[in-house]
């Protein structure tokens, strides 16, 4: 069963390089626990996707192979040698073989993995479920649910019955039953447990192989997790005696989720800001790099705003500035934060430093308005989504323009009911907001809707501070996104099959880029 979404883990996170956060984090977090389950010994992959799918067109140009590839070397999202993937994927010497064919996949961001050594063989099925986050759904053809949060063992052997049995009365997790292909045990537990359950192990007969799966998320889940709220209703009636913040309610969400102290949550949220601080120093230093649509327009937007060539208005164009420049960053391979996304990892930090700059606000005035931004985040992962392949853009960008509307009514001393009503009218203002990412980078229009994510943020906070009606409660915009969601043509989340993507200057720019970046010509894999 799928735990409680966390700030950091579903949210605000993770810290990584690459185009697309549901592509390239959630793809390496799936390889990182392909690794684990081959006892890190991997001579072969084969990868299949489904054409209906969103991967059969996006997995090389939005970087599924160059996550999936880090993962199977088991490097971290932020590793300076993704930007070499394929040439280290071919000195480890891992045979690649990727096959585009029906696999009856009913998720969009579906991987089916064969691995292969000298001694063994599993599968693995996968998802990306957004922002990151991954399931795992199947393994070696048996039914299997896990997220990444939890320590997971798994326990080949001919006889699981006689397994099951002494592992449940001993009670160091969950134990589960697995009859695929391969018969196996999974016992989930936390850390500690899972220590006991290996020395448990040394007594048992009857083991084959044992495969120990580590976290992949930074907040650890365990077993009967709760949260004070899981909807706006919710946290308001919990709130009803407390009259805390915005900021105050997620600092004591996240704290009840992740079972850590509030300081540690807040400490957390400031590397966070660092990270992403450093993003917009970055970026407007200039960035370099080749398989790319845009160059470093934030330099020439930074001039025309200190020489007085722009439209007046310091928040509005400071915001400009730093949303582009950390889009900049992220399209050069540099580090930035996922908020909600990669792809729209711009909108928030952009907005919400770039307005705590012009009003020479203190960093700790940062944090606590993304922790509101993290908070509004939760509500639409739990009820709608962050993924463009499921929702369009509207899960991305649009996400991204409420939160950061919320966070900007925090950094204004706004009531809580004002930080509520700016995400309302953020989000009524994005639904519909399609994916169709030209040559299939994360560039184009993901750096304008950015912007107009952080303009939409500012207008709408500045109409829920001047006591706009919103209309439709937070909670009940976040339910017709996913409505609307379902709604919207797949050739319009994230395949590169309609919209912009399909016009003829889109194919133009697509043929130039081809030959520039083509993991296909290395003999360390192919393509069927």
């Amino acid at each position: 069963m799928k735990s409680y979404p966390s700030i950091f883990n579903d949210v605000i996170g993770p810290v990584m390089r690459g185009p697309s956060s549901s592509h390239c984090a959630a793809a390496l977090r799936i390889g990182k626990i392909c690794r684990a389950i081959m006892n890190n010994d991997i001579k072969e992959v084969y990868i299949e996707f489904d054409p209906n799918g969103s991967l059969a067109t996006t997995h090389s140009g939005q970087g599924s192979d160059m996550g999936l590839f880090g993962g199977l070397l088991g490097w971290e999202a932020d590793d300076e040698r993704l930007k070499d993937y394929e040439h280290h994927i071919q000195d480890a010497g891992i045979q690649i073989t990727i096959d585009i064919h029906d696999i009856a996949a009913t998720h969009p961001n579906t991987y089916k993995i064969t691995l292969k050594n000298n001694t063994e063989t599993h599968q693995v099925i996968a998802i990306s479920t957004g922002g990151g986050m991954i399931e795992i759904i199947e393994i070696d053809q048996a039914t299997v649910s896990m997220y990444g949060d939890f320590y997971v063992t798994l326990l080949y052997t001919q006889k699981p019955s006689a397994i099951y049995n002494t592992l449940q009365d001993l009670n160091l997790g969950e134990v589960n039953m697995h009859l695929g292909n391969q018969k196996f045990i999974s016992v989930r537990s936390s850390k500690a447990l899972q220590a006991e359950l290996q020395q448990v192990i040394t007594t048992l007969k009857d083991i084959q192989s044992i495969k120990a799966i580590t976290p992949v998320l930074p907040i650890k889940s365990r077993k009967n997790l709760s949260v004070p709220f899981i909807t706006v209703e919710d946290m308001l009636i919990y709130n009803a005696d407390k009259n805390l913040n915005l900021w105050e309610l997620a600092l004591e969400y996240e704290s009840i989720r992740g079972h850590i102290k509030p300081q540690d949550v807040l400490d957390k949220m400031g590397n966070i800001v660092e990270v992403m601080r450093n993003a917009v120093i970055t970026g407007l230093k200039g960035t370099k790099y080749k398989d790319r649509i845009l160059g470093p327009q934030s330099l020439t937007f930074k001039q025309k705003f200190e020489n007085g060539t722009l439209l007046p208005g310091d928040v509005l164009n400071t915001c400009t500035m730093y949303t582009s420049a950390i889009m900049e960053v992220k399209s050069a391979m540099g580090v930035i934060v996922a908020a909600p996304t990669a792809g729209s990892c711009g909108a928030i930090p952009g907005t919400l430093i770039g307005t705590a700059d012009v009003l020479h606000l203190p960093k700790d005035d940062i944090v606590k308005a993304m922790l509101a931004a993290g908070l509004i985040g939760v509500f639409i992962t739990e009820h709608a989504t962050f993924s463009a392949e499921v929702g369009g853009c509207m899960g991305e960008c649009g996400s991204a323009s409420g939160m950061a509307a919320a966070g900007l009514v925090v950094l204004k001393n706004g009531s809580l009911q004002h930080a509520l009503a700016a995400a309302s009218i953020a989000l009524q203002s994005s639904l519909g907001l399609i994916c169709d990412t030209v040559a299939d980078r994360v560039e184009a229009p993901c750096l304008n809707r950015n912007v107009m994510a952080s303009s939409t943020a500012i207008s709408s906070a500045n109409m829920a501070l001047s006591d706009y009606d919103q209309v439709i409660p937070l909670d009940e915009v976040i339910e017709t996104m996913k409505r609307v969601g379902d709604a919207i043509h797949h050739t319009l989340r994230c395949t590169g099959l309609g919209g912009l993507a399909i016009t003829k200057t889109a194919k133009t720019i697509e043929a130039k880029l081809a030959g520039y970046k083509s993991i296909l010509n290395t003999p360390s894999f192919k393509n069927c």
